[in-house]
């Protein structure tokens, strides 16, 4: 079998507020809002490239205050995959940990080494 290379597609911000968030990256970065996001809280942008940000509402959200780590920076990372079968394998034979809740099926939560969660996105 091949090695998958997954390919880093979407940097995603927890937050309070996806509009306001995203508003703001949208000015920072000069990116247009992604068009038909219909989930309440998840907003992503249009990259001019292969990267893109995305900003996803958490309950209880509580700041980040850098460079403390009582609350430390927030954030995970998305990686397009075109087999999430052949993903996993290979996330998994490299040191990630298979997450306990997957809330989707396009998509799989793992763990880094040292416990940030991303994620595989089956590819459109």
């Amino acid at each position: 079998m091949s090695r998958p290379t997954p390919r880093l597609s979407v940097v995603a911000l927890d937050c309070p507020d996806p509009d306001s968030l995203i508003r703001f990256y949208s000015e920072l970065t000069g990116w247009p809002l992604a068009e038909g996001d219909t989930d309440d809280d998840w907003r992503e942008l249009v990259a001019d490239g292969p990267v893109t940000i995305a900003c996803q509402q958490v309950g209880d959200y509580r700041a980040p205050q850098w460079p403390q780590q009582e609350h430390p920076q927030q954030l995970h990372l998305d990686f397009d995959v075109p087999d999430l079968d052949a993903g996993e394998e290979f996330v998994l034979g490299v040191g990630a940990t298979k997450a306990d809740v997957q809330p989707g099926e396009t998509f799989r939560v793992y763990t880094d080494p040292v416990g940030h969660p991303f994620c595989l996105v089956l590819a459109t």
